[in-house]
C-alpha cells in the first residue's frame, strides 16, 4: 500500500460520489485528456472508462508512477516530471480537458503559471476541472468589494470564466486534509482585455494589493507617478482601497501601464 507523502501535499481522492460529480462536468469521449496528480489512480480508472482519444497524466512521485504503469499499462501516457517544470503546450496538438487534484502547497503557483504563460489568443486547454483548498477557491471566485478579492481573483478572471461545482469534505480524501476543498470549472473566454505581457498584470496587482488596507494613492503614484490623465480616463477615486476596483479597472490599468512604459 502506497502512503501519501506530506512533503508533496498528497491527499488521494477516494469518494466515488465526488468522482462521479467531476466526470459529469465535461464530456471527454474522443477528447484528449490531461490529469495532474493522479495519485493512486482512483479518478484515472474512471476517466479511461469514458474513452478519451488520448490520456496523459503528470505525476512526480516515482512510486506512484510505478503503480500507475502497472495498473494502466498502455492506456495512459505518464509524464514523470514536476508539473511546475512541464511545458503543457508541448503535450499534444489537441486542446486538453484538464483534471487536477492539485497539491495544496503549490496549487496557486500552478494556476498562476498556466494563466501567465498562455499565448495571446491560443489556449492549450479546452477547460480546467480543478480541486483547491476551499479558502483558495473562495479567493479565485471572489468579486470586488469583498474581503477575499485580490490578486488571485484578478489574474484568474482575466481570460477565464469560472464556476464553482461543489465543496468537498475532508472525508473524501485519504489521508484526510484539515480543511475543506472546492471543485472549480474554468473555461477560456472568447473576449478578454488584451495585455501584451501578463507579467505586467501580475506587477500591477502585486503593487496595489501589497497594502490592501491603504488607499490607492500610494501604489498608483508608485506605478504611474501621479499621472492625472490615467486617473481621469479611468475615473479612479484614489481614496478607495485596492479591493474596491473591479476586474476591468485593473486590466485597463495594466494596458495604460504598458502604454506608458513600452
Amino acid at each position: 500500500m502506497i502512503k501519501a507523502k506530506k512533503s508533496l501535499g498528497q491527499n488521494f481522492l477516494i469518494d466515488q460520489n465526488i468522482i462521479n460529480k467531476i466526470l459529469l462536468v465535461s464530456d471527454i469521449k474522443n477528447k484528449s485528456v490531461l490529469e495532474v496528480g493522479p495519485g493512486t489512480g482512483n479518478l484515472t480508472s474512471h476517466i479511461i472508462k469514458r474513452n478519451p482519444k488520448k490520456f496523459f497524466v503528470i505525476e512526480k512521485d516515482e512510486n506512484l508512477v510505478l503503480k500507475l504503469s502497472n495498473d494502466f499499462k498502455n492506456e495512459i501516457k505518464i509524464i514523470n516530471y514536476d508539473v511546475l517544470n512541464v511545458n503543457e503546450k508541448n503535450i499534444d496538438d489537441d486542446k486538453l480537458v484538464v483534471f487536477g487534484n492539485l497539491p495544496y502547497n503549490i496549487s496557486t503557483e500552478i494556476l498562476c503559471k498556466w494563466i501567465l504563460n498562455l499565448d495571446k489568443n491560443n489556449f492549450w486547454f479546452s477547460c480546467l476541472i480543478l480541486m483547491f483548498q476551499k479558502e483558495v477557491a473562495d479567493r479565485i471566485i471572489s468579486n470586488f468589494n469583498t474581503s477575499k478579492y485580490g490578486r488571485l481573483s484578478i489574474l484568474s478572471n482575466w481570460k477565464l470564466d469560472i464556476k464553482k461545482i461543489c465543496d468537498i469534505k475532508p472525508t473524501s480524501f485519504s489521508p484526510k486534509p484539515r480543511v475543506d476543498s472546492s471543485l472549480l470549472f474554468f473555461k477560456p473566454k472568447i473576449n478578454f482585455f488584451k495585455i501584451e505581457n501578463p507579467k505586467n498584470l501580475e506587477k500591477i496587482t502585486r503593487v496595489f494589493f501589497s497594502q490592501r488596507i491603504k488607499m490607492l494613492k500610494k501604489p498608483f503614484n508608485q506605478l504611474f507617478n501621479g499621472n492625472l490623465e490615467v486617473i481621469n480616463k479611468l475615473k479612479i477615486d484614489l481614496n478607495l482601497r485596492p479591493q474596491n476596483l473591479n476586474f476591468e479597472t485593473y486590466y485597463k490599468l495594466t494596458q495604460e501601464y504598458e502604454n506608458l512604459t513600452c
